[in-house]
């Protein structure tokens, strides 16, 4: 891994695990971020497969909203492989100019598409 790649890792872990009941565990050998008992809200790639992309992988609501972030903004915004067809979304790392205010956001958003709803209520994130 790059250095530039650790360190996007180490940036997008602290947000990540500064959620509500947020963990971390290998999935298929990348770093996977979840609710404790609960369902992934984040991944990281890097080079998955030689595609030379660092990203977060996080959810949408769906299909229509992922369509929407990629054609908005295709230089931040891609259809991850495997799981882009749920309404998965990636969002590349690997720019210099990488916005971490706007990921923290998106990762909290993917986390509370998966949060039970007692997280919700009480006031999640």
């Amino acid at each position: 891994m790059t250095p530039q790649a650790a360190d996007a890792l180490e940036k997008l872990r602290a947000i990540a695990l500064a959620l509500p009941e947020a963990d971390e565990k290998l999935s298929h050998g990348t770093p996977a971020f979840f609710i404790t008992k609960g369902k992934m809200f984040a991944y990281f790639t890097h080079d998955h497969h030689g595609d030379g992309i660092t990203a977060a992988l996080v959810k949408t609501s769906g299909l229509e909203e992922q369509g929407m972030l990629i054609e908005m903004e295709p230089d931040l915004y891609y259809r991850p492989p495997y799981i882009g067809p749920s309404g998965w979304v990636g969002i590349h790392l690997d720019r210099p100019d990488t916005d971490w205010d706007r990921v923290a956001d998106r990762i909290a958003i993917s986390w509370e598409l998966v949060a039970p709803r007692r997280l919700l209520e009480a006031g999640g994130r």
